[in-house]
């Protein structure tokens, strides 16, 4: 990976060549280790450095691009050319906002030595245990181990300058055998916190609740969404959770800030001194990051807003930059002996919108689904396709476990929320 020293050798050298008005210079270097694996065996190993280069420049509101991968002088004042030429011929933009200044970031830390030390014999190590498992169970499994180093320097002709490291280690497996076929995923900062064997733990004690689903008709039914159906489901809330749209009126957010909206016990924030979840000192263009309540006990503290529409209403420019949903201490044996009846979701995917203007949307389950009644499960059923209103449904939240980190940047709860829509039954 480049170093912030020589990141700050091409800024100066872009700086001093540059003529337009303004510019932001954002740089980019990742070092990638993946390894692949199926059918019970190492089919890939994939190492590489990769760099990038983007250069912004304005003449007045006028503004142009180039991006390159290589950080040679004549590549570099190629590529001032060609965002100063593009600018120049550009039409004015409307929404063009002048480059941060300086500002005093946070101290943050996104870095592991622990996950720079990884090495493809360790990687190989993890994944024959897996194997070692599958085999044992006489199943197939397939999968993916990756180490990611990466790194961001940013500086801007107003005088801003940062920089950042981040590191992260994901494994995630599908393991199946005849109609049984389920996945579990985990990614860490740091290597040192992750362990296979529960990984493995969790896949198995997951597969082997899947043998012989039954078919269930969809309707209504509480739900027991596992923290990766809940981190999923979220993804699509930072999405859409925008104030321009909102005070525009094409959201279901419209004219609701700071009003209760969502459920009393849903709280949504993102957090820079969060125990091992990722926070960069700054996000987008050069905004520093800080503690944000997105939504504290229902009620709308804050939406995602770009650099122009936060000058435009007087406010400052944000963005969600980890996901964090506060827990409780409910575990799922005590969540299922909150209701009569009802299902377990692994996860959830194929989201779509059905009507983005009231937040509805559809996808399907996967992974397996349990059916539980009188505080057991009793067995496993087919998958559903549901249509829910996010909003709506954390309002029907009847517990939380704790909440327990899932992506390097996301930490997220179970949830046990009532009368879930399930609309259709489908076969994958």
């Amino acid at each position: 990976m480049i170093q912030k020293e020589k990141f700050q050798k091409i800024s100066d050298f872009i700086k001093k060549h540059c003529t337009a008005d303004d510019f932001s210079i954002n740089m980019f270097s990742s070092e990638n280790l993946t390894t692949r694996f199926a059918q019970n065996g190492i089919t890939q190993h994939i190492k590489g450095d990769n760099l990038r280069m983007r250069l912004e420049v304005a003449f007045d509101n006028k503004t142009g691009a180039a991006v390159c991968n290589s950080l040679e002088e004549d590549t570099l004042l190629r590529s001032i050319q060609k965002a100063e030429s593009l600018a120049k011929l550009n039409k004015p933009d409307p929404e063009f906002i002048p480059s941060e200044p300086a500002h005093d970031l946070p101290k943050t830390d996104s870095a592991s030595e622990n996950t720079a030390q990884i090495t493809t014999e360790m990687m190989v190590d993890d994944i024959q245990k897996c194997v070692k498992n599958a085999e044992q169970k006489k199943a197939k499994i397939s999968g993916l181990s990756e180490k990611t180093l990466y790194n961001h320097f940013l500086a801007t002709k107003n005088g801003f300058l940062g920089y950042y490291d981040v590191s992260s280690f994901s494994h995630s497996m599908t393991l199946k055998k005849g109609g049984v076929e389920t996945k579990i995923a985990h990614s860490v900062q740091d290597r040192e916190k992750f362990r296979m064997e529960n990984l493995i733990a969790k896949l198995n004690k997951q597969f082997d609740s899947l043998k012989d689903p039954e078919k269930i008709e969809p309707k209504k039914l509480p739900v027991i969404l596992r923290p990766e159906a809940v981190a999923t489901w979220l993804f699509y809330l930072v999405w859409v959770f925008d104030r321009r749209e909102a005070d525009e009126g094409v959201s279901p957010f419209a004219k609701q800030m700071g009003k209760e909206f969502f459920g009393k016990n849903f709280t949504f924030r993102s957090s820079i001194i969060e125990e091992d979840i990722f926070s960069p000192p700054f996000i987008m263009s050069g905004i520093p990051t800080t503690d944000i309540d997105w939504i504290k006990n229902g009620v709308i503290k804050n939406m995602r807003m770009s650099r122009y529409y936060a000058k435009k209403i007087n406010e400052t420019a944000i963005y969600p930059y980890n996901i964090i949903i506060d827990g409780g201490n409910a575990t799922e044996t005590e969540m299922m002996k909150k209701v009569k009846r009802g299902v377990i979701v692994n996860n959830l995917w194929y989201i779509r919108p059905v009507d983005q203007k009231r937040g509805e949307w559809t996808g399907l389950t996967r992974d397996g689904v349990l059916y539980f009644e009188d505080g057991k499960i009793i067995k496993s059923v087919n998958n559903f396709r549901w249509n829910e209103i996010l909003h709506e449904a954390t309002c029907r939240i009847l517990a939380l476990g704790k909440s327990e980190q899932k992506e390097y940047y996301v930490k997220v709860p179970t949830l046990l929320i009532d009368d879930f829509n399930f609309v259709d039954v489908t076969t994958f």
